[in-house]
């Protein structure tokens, strides 16, 4: 069968909405959090910035390079997150990478896109929350205690993290001229 990161759209969507467990919720977090990375990616190739300082050029080219590879993740993420904990926990970590680099992209881009920005950040923040929800009913199935424990932390710790950053960078993606 072809990967679901490799289908056309409407196949994607015929996939997603068929009687089958998979792609399920992991998959679709990943395909959230790969929309939203994709959105600040193209923020913040957009010609001009916030102020078209060679400063916020630079801040957005380094956002890019960051954000590239966590695109490249949640869509191979796409096609794994059927899997247990670690996949969903893996979608996560990269949402939650991706909501901190918003917040340069969310000072430094085109005010103009700042819908655009703040549209990536809550597609980011679904993707996070709705792979948290994964982990933490994977989190049953566990019978080692301690690993629970340890899981949960860090879940509980990247939503945290995940949730003041998206606050963050909107805000300052909607701060006035």
């Amino acid at each position: 069968m072809m990967p679901y990161s490799e289908m056309a759209l409407p196949d994607l969507l015929d996939a997603f909405a068929s009687n089958e467990l998979v792609p399920g919720g992991g998959s679709a977090a990943a395909l959230a959090g790969s929309l939203g990375v994709s959105l600040l990616v193209m923020v913040a190739g957009l010609p001009r910035t916030r102020t078209d300082s060679p400063e916020e050029v630079a801040d957005l080219s380094e956002a890019s390079a960051r954000l590239r590879p966590l695109r490249d993740g949640l869509t191979a993420l796409i096609d794994d997150g059927s899997a247990a904990s670690g996949a969903a926990l893996e979608t996560m970590r990269h949402c939650q990478q991706a909501l901190r680099g918003a917040i340069v992209i969310a000072r430094s881009g085109n005010r103009s896109a700042g819908t655009d920005t703040t549209t990536a950040v809550e597609i980011l923040r679904a993707g996070l929350r709705s792979a948290g929800m994964n982990v933490e009913v994977n989190l049953g199935g566990l019978t080692d205690a301690d690993l629970a424990a340890r899981v949960r932390a860090e879940r509980n710790e990247l939503l945290e993290e995940g949730e003041a950053d998206a606050r963050e960078a909107i805000e300052a993606a909607l701060a006035p001229a």
